[in-house]
C-alpha cells in the first residue's frame, strides 16, 4: 500500500465534540436568559434544542452547511415569536466561539506533525469547527469544508475534491475518522483507503471492513509503519 495523502475528519476524531456542542449550547441558552428573557421563558434548554432539532431534521437539504443552518433556525425562531433579526448573528457568534473551544487529543497533535514529514495532510469535514480559529490549521496542507464543497460525507464529491487538493489518486489516500457512515462507508465507496476511529470497540457489522481499526487516532503510526516505511 503506497499512501501519499491522509485525510482526516474533525470531530470525535481528533478531539471530543459532544461536550463541546453541550456547553456551546448551555452557553447559548445562558446568552439568551440575559439577553432576550421573553423569548428564553417560553423554553428551558432542553426544549429549546429539541426545537432546534426538529428544525434540522426539516431542513436536511441544508444539513451540509451547519453555519447556514443553525442562523436559519435561529431567524426561524424570532419569526415564531416576533423578534428582528438583529440578534441573529451575535446569538450564532455566542454559539460558534464556544462551539470552537476544542482541544486536540494528546495523541492527535503528536501524529499530525509527525506525519505531516512524510505525508500531505488534509481535513475533510461535515461541520463548522474552523481549524485557523482553533489554531490547528498548521498541521493541515488543505481543508475541506462540506459548506464549501457544497455537499456533505458521504457524498463522493466531497472526496473527491479533497483527492483534487492533494493531487493524488484515490488508492493513494487514507481517510480517517469515527462515522461508519460518513466517514467509512464514504471514502470506501470513492476508492480511499480508510482507517476507522472505534474508540469504544464496537462491532463491525457494514460488509467490508476498513482497512484499518484503532481505538485513538495515536495507533496509526503503527499501522502505517506496517503498510510502508516511514
Amino acid at each position: 500500500m503506497s499512501i501519499r495523502c491522509i485525510t482526516f475528519d474533525l470531530d470525535d476524531t481528533l478531539w471530543s465534540c459532544r461536550p463541546v456542542i453541550a456547553e456551546a449550547e448551555r452557553r447559548f441558552y445562558a446568552w439568551l436568559t440575559a439577553r432576550y428573557p421573553a423569548l428564553a421563558s417560553h423554553y428551558d434548554i432542553d426544549a429549546l434544542i429539541a426545537h432546534r432539532i426538529e428544525y434540522f431534521r426539516r431542513n436536511e437539504d441544508l444539513r451540509h452547511d451547519m453555519t447556514r443552518l443553525r442562523k436559519r433556525w435561529l431567524a426561524q425562531l424570532s419569526a415564531e415569536h416576533a423578534l428582528g433579526e438583529e440578534w441573529v448573528e451575535e446569538g450564532f457568534r455566542v454559539f460558534w466561539l464556544a462551539r470552537n473551544e476544542v482541544e486536540l487529543y494528546a495523541e492527535a497533535a503528536s501524529l499530525l506533525e509527525d506525519l505531516g514529514k512524510h505525508f500531505c495532510i488534509g481535513a475533510i469535514t461535515n461541520g463548522n469547527a474552523d481549524v485557523r480559529h482553533i489554531g490547528v490549521d498548521h498541521f493541515f496542507d488543505f481543508v475541506i469544508t462540506s459548506a464549501e464543497a457544497g455537499v456533505a460525507k458521504p457524498h463522493p464529491d466531497i472526496f473527491e475534491q479533497a483527492l483534487k487538493k492533494a493531487d493524488v489518486r484515490a488508492d493513494e489516500c487514507l481517510h480517517v475518522g469515527d462515522d461508519i457512515e460518513c466517514d467509512i462507508l464514504g471514502a470506501q465507496g470513492h476508492g480511499l483507503h480508510t482507517a476507522w476511529v472505534n474508540p469504544e470497540g464496537l462491532p463491525w457489522k457494514e460488509g467490508r471492513a476498513p482497512d484499518a481499526e484503532v481505538r485513538h487516532v495515536g495507533e496509526l503510526r503503527e499501522i502505517l509503519a506496517r503498510w510502508q516505511t516511514l
